[in-house]
């Protein structure tokens, strides 16, 4: 399925407010109640939509430090590289995990409460991930913006 432009209208809106009432969508867009929720569905159905949730405000969850951890591993096998990825998955204070091309195989978005902190995260769960030869962080100083919205 292609999406026409009140499809883009839609995941617009809900992209910034996924809580909007369907009736307030509606108007929002300019549609019919049964009409929006009809689309709203199918966008649900088609995977466009893969979930609606709550985000949470790091600083008030006492995780204030945001680090970004560049892996190199020890080897390029299939074997070893879902090995990793399988365990840096059930690393709760990792919220990112980026394959990439470069000098890093990994890079890593981790929080952590302070310094202190991640330096008890890199020691406990980074450095004995599978296949890890070499990490180096980069601690954020400030995030200049943040969105989860998607280019629509």
């Amino acid at each position: 399925m292609s999406l026409d432009q009140m499809d883009r209208s839609i995941l617009r809106v809900l992209q910034k407010q996924g809580r909007m009432s369907n009736a307030d969508l509606s108007e929002k867009v300019g549609l019919s109640q049964s009409a929006c929720h009809r689309r709203v569905q199918r966008l649900e159905t088609d995977g466009y939509i893969r979930d609606y949730v709550a985000l949470l405000n790091a600083r008030k969850m006492q995780l204030a430090t945001t680090v970004f951890v560049e892996i190199g591993l020890s080897g390029q096998a299939d074997e070893l590289l879902e090995a990793f990825e399988t365990a840096v998955a059930r690393v709760p204070e990792v919220l990112e995990c980026h394959l990439m091309a470069g000098t890093a195989d990994y890079l890593l978005k981790v929080v952590a409460e302070s310094s202190e902190d991640f330096a008890r995260i890199h020691r406990q769960s980074l450095a004995r991930l599978p296949g890890v030869q070499r990490m180096q962080s980069s601690f954020a100083l400030r995030t200049v913006f943040r969105t989860t919205a998607l280019p629509v």
